[in-house]
């Protein structure tokens, strides 16, 4: 079923020559869409690529004469299952078999709107776009047949890839229509008739998905198995400190090793770092191997920089004396400091979250040729049309003389998009005019990595005399993404408060939400579930405090916190509120969908029941990416250890369109919050990050993986898809630490666990 990724030779074959060789030639149907990078498609613009070969489209879906229907995936493929998810959507308003589609890689192209496969947003954004695909497939297909029997439109329709006349029992497949149906106009959006979701075949069923086979049999090609003839192995000593400055290189024991060819000096880098190529020297060799021996006997010196004095425990030091104090005021309601003074009661707490590493499975790999005018670029990237951009700007080329072919992903959790790794490979490939693959080691990945911000949150809450909270503050800092891009930005952006922050859904009369600035001295960037990481951390172990302070259990508790609110709108009260792209209409804080989880965890889990001593419940919640996420977490504290028992996880992700790989994220995006919980921790000193591999920076292990219990909340008609691969983390902290007080009376407030238990 799907098209294996090659690493054959690619040839600059120019957008109208491909059109006309799968939809001329072949006589076959070719459609498209221009999208445009707000992903959202307009009306019009839906073209059938046999109008007008001067059009810029964007191929979706072929059929050919035989019947095969081919559908590109546009998004990249990291395990999610989005190779299958959209084509489902397609082949399920376009009436296709399924057993006859072909699922085809789509390279970087601006035409299919935004590639960037993050934010867990693929679905979300292409969702009606690839319906309505689907449905221009279908519906012209319809007209070729109708067409041909010289009857109306509403006298056929197409079912399990063949158009029928309703009236005598007549078919025709679509291989014999594609032809015909490539020379009609296409339909105008504004006329195609949806399915109905009671009639969908593939859209929420269980469809397996279409890589399965390659990645079983080992045929699947990561960007690490990428092989090119004459292709040199590179491998780079990379700057120690972001800022230094090399001084002097001495490579002549490298170059005695048999196999290195050269080394390259990597160009010096300005800051901000973006998505550049880390300074250093890079060791060419004929093998993997040469070249990693080759980079031990380098001997490089380096000026460091002020950030050689970042130590990231004093930094958390800083960033919770910040957060003591009244900050940049992002939300607010009502009057908090005026009525904190009048309360009955208080409770305050703060809380620390460390650096973060992404740790794929897969460590970066990118391969690189230039040739007959074009750069060809094989890289398991989440972001092809960025990857594409940079390295057009690095090496002077026009943006489509630069072709990339997106490999499966060994795993991303956002590292790989940023694409800096690319440009190491595009770099050396133009220094010595033969093919590169810059190959990261695990020591690499961990060490050089684009890391998840450090962060402190104060939270204080002020109780009435009837034990209510009347009065709310929330304070947090930490590096912001945007120190990437600029340095001239400290403070939180409101997109990252937009996180699980300021957003948060509660409904007391007295509300203030501020931020602090940050400096930063590593690279940060966004990783799976970004900012929710540690706000829902703070916000989910914060609630569960409150509830014993006022001694109420603790789903009670969030639901007196969410009170009688309908929806949330934070704009209205001073927050530029980002809501992960979305409208609050399409998409709305919706309280009535918090409450459905809490009543359905409550049906499935008893918090309340009696346990031996030493083990304990713990709850949280979380809304990101759109989509309603509730864990409940059961430990066991003895002898010093914390072992986890058992994990609920419940998500309202609205539509669902493969409720199996929506279960498996869900899955996974608890487990990747597990290794946060119990053992993440990148920490830095001397500007340096002093974890290497797996062994000092360790993710979760079959023994401390407990069994999972996965709900999928059903969605009523009409509500659009939420995200899927992010959601599943951020709640899960908090019902970690949250079951460990229940167990053993101690609270964890600085994450990770191992830093009071062993895990």
């Amino acid at each position: 079923m799907s098209e294996s990724l090659s690493n054959a030779k690619i040839s600059n074959v120019s957008r109208r020559q491909f059109f006309q060789s799968v939809a001329v030639v072949s006589g076959g149907l070719a459609l498209g869409a221009t999208v445009g990078q707000s992903t959202k498609l307009s009306a019009g613009v839906l073209s059938n690529t046999n109008q007008s070969s001067d059009l810029e489209l964007n191929l979706f879906i072929t059929i050919d004469m035989q019947g095969q229907v081919s559908i590109i995936c546009h998004r990249s493929e990291m395990g999610q299952g989005i190779r299958t998810g959209l084509p489902q959507i397609a082949a399920d308003e376009m009436q296709a078999d399924w057993t006859k589609v072909n699922v085809v890689q789509g390279m970087a192209n601006e035409a299919y709107g935004s590639q960037n496969t993050d934010g867990s947003r693929s679905i979300r954004d292409f969702y009606t776009i690839m319906r309505e695909m689907g449905a221009t497939a279908r519906t012209m297909l319809e007209q070729a047949a109708a067409n041909r029997w010289q009857v109306e439109l509403s006298q056929v329709s197409a079912s399990n890839h063949q158009v029928t006349h309703k009236l005598s029992g007549e078919s025709l497949s679509f291989g014999e229509l594609a032809a015909e149906a490539a020379q009609l106009p296409t339909p105008d959006r504004k006329t195609l008739v949806l399915m109905s979701p009671a009639d969908f075949k593939y859209i929420g069923k269980p469809v397996p998905i279409v890589d399965m086979d390659a990645m079983i049999t080992g045929t699947a090609i990561f960007g690490q198995d990428v092989q090119i003839p004459n292709m040199l192995y590179a491998t780079i000593s990379r700057w120690p400190v972001v800022g230094a400055k090399l001084k002097a290189v001495d490579d002549s024991e490298t170059l005695k090793v048999k196999g290195v060819v050269q080394t390259v000096t990597m160009p010096a880098q300005g800051r901000p770092v973006k998505f550049k190529a880390q300074p250093g020297v890079a060791v060419l060799a004929n093998n993997s191997w040469a070249a990693l021996k080759g980079r031990k006997l380098l001997q490089l010196e380096w000026k460091e920089g002020s950030n050689a004095e970042h130590n990231s425990v004093e930094f958390t030091k800083e960033l919770v004396a910040k957060v003591q104090k009244r900050g940049s005021t992002a939300r607010e309601r009502g009057s908090y400091y005026l009525n904190i003074a009048k309360a009955a009661d208080s409770i305050e707490a703060t809380y620390t979250v460390p650096y973060l590493g992404h740790e794929p499975m897969e460590p970066p790999a990118a391969t690189v040729w230039l040739h007959d005018g074009i750069c060809e670029v094989w890289a398991c990237v989440q972001t092809a049309q960025s990857t594409q951009k940079e390295v057009a700007k690095l090496l002077g080329m026009d943006v489509e003389d630069v072709q990339v072919n997106v490999t499966f992903l060994g795993g991303a959790f956002g590292r790989k998009s940023k694409p800096d790794f690319v440009l190491e490979a595009a770099y050396l490939a133009q220094q010595t005019g033969r093919p590169v693959k810059v190959f990261w080691t695990r020591e690499d990945d961990i060490k050089h990595d684009y890391y998840h911000a450090i962060s402190a949150q104060f939270y204080q809450a002020g109780l009435d005399e009837a034990g209510n909270v009347d009065a709310w503050l929330q304070r947090t800092s930490f590096p912001t993404i945007a120190s990437t891009y600029t340095r001239l930005i400290w403070w939180p952006q409101s997109s990252e408060l937009s996180m699980g922050f300021a957003d948060m859904p509660f409904a007391m009369r007295h509300l203030q939400c501020e931020s602090h600035s940050a400096g930063a001295h590593v690279r940060i960037g966004w990783m799976r579930s970004v900012a929710n990481i540690h706000h829902a951390f703070g916000l989910g172990s914060f609630v569960d405090e409150l509830a014993v302070k006022t001694g109420t259990k603790i789903i009670p508790m969030w639901r007196q916190l969410l009170g009688d609110q309908t929806a949330v709108d934070p704009n209205k009260e001073g927050l530029n509120y980002d809501n992960y792209g979305e409208s609050l209409d399409d998409h709305p804080i919706d309280i009535s969908r918090f409450k459905a989880l809490l009543d359905h965890m409550e049906t499935k889990v008893d918090l309340d029941e009696t346990l031996p001593a030493g083990q304990g419940w713990g709850f949280s919640m979380h809304r990101s990416f759109a989509s309603y996420v509730a864990v409940a977490t059961k430990v066991e504290v003895a002898d010093g250890a914390v072992k986890v028992l058992a994990m609920h996880g419940a998500m309202d992700a609205g539509l669902v369109i493969n409720p199996d790989r929506v279960a498996t994220q869900l899955e996974g995006g608890m487990i990747f919050g597990l290794s946060i919980a119990l053992m993440g921790n990148m920490s830095v000193a001397q500007g340096r990050v002093e974890q290497s591999n797996f062994d000092d920076a360790p993710v979760t292990r079959m023994h401390q993986c407990p069994a999972m219990t996965v709900h999928i909340m059903p969605a009523p008609e009409g509500r659009l898809p939420g995200g899927v691969g992010e959601p599943g983390t951020p709640p899960v902290s908090a019902s970690v630490t949250n079951a460990i007080f229940a167990a053993s009376g101690q609270r964890i407030r600085d994450l990770p666990v191992n830093k009071v238990f062993t895990v």
